[in-house]
């Protein structure tokens, strides 16, 4: 019942990106065939016949979850929250650094390997997203600012 209940709150949420997807997101120009129009579409279709199959014949037939399963997913929410409003200032970096190492330390790393997964993850992503996938990713407003209070000259001598 708990899968059916799940689903269905889901099911709702799901119908409301649908009707963002297909009646307000609009791209000035499409640039390739599944440009910035079609993702969110191709998203929200397939997440309703997901939850759909689900609705109709969940997997378990009550919730055994931990309070503390709970708790850390309550967390994980918060911090994703946190790493979309940490996004565009601090830049891609800097936030998925922080992010996966709190996320990986909340999941039980210890020592020093939090530090290694976030540094990792944000390098590594950073150098991903913009080497093959050619994306701009935001470089933070503090390195902005910092850039340009460092003195620029003009030509060498």
């Amino acid at each position: 019942m708990a899968d059916r209940i799940f689903a269905g709150v889901l099911l709702i949420v799901t119908l409301a990106y649908a009707a963002i997807a297909f009646t307000t997101i609009s791209a000035p120009f499409q640039y390739d065939p599944l440009g910035p129009e079609s993702w969110p579409q191709i998203l929200s279709l397939v997440a309703i016949a997901c939850l759909l199959v689900i609705v109709w014949k969940p997997d378990a037939i009550e919730l055994g979850v931990a309070g503390r399963t709970w708790l850390r997913l309550g967390a994980t929410v918060i911090m994703l929250c946190a790493y979309a409003e940490l996004y565009e200032p601090l830049g891609f970096v800097l936030a998925t650094i922080l992010f996966g190492g709190a996320l990986s330390a909340m999941l039980g790393a210890g020592g020093v390997r939090p530090v290694i997964f976030g540094v990792a993850a944000g390098g590594l992503g950073y150098l991903l997203c913009v080497t093959l996938l050619d994306l701009n990713l935001p470089e933070g407003d503090i390195f902005e600012t910092l850039l340009a209070a460092v003195p620029r000259t003009e030509g060498a001598s």
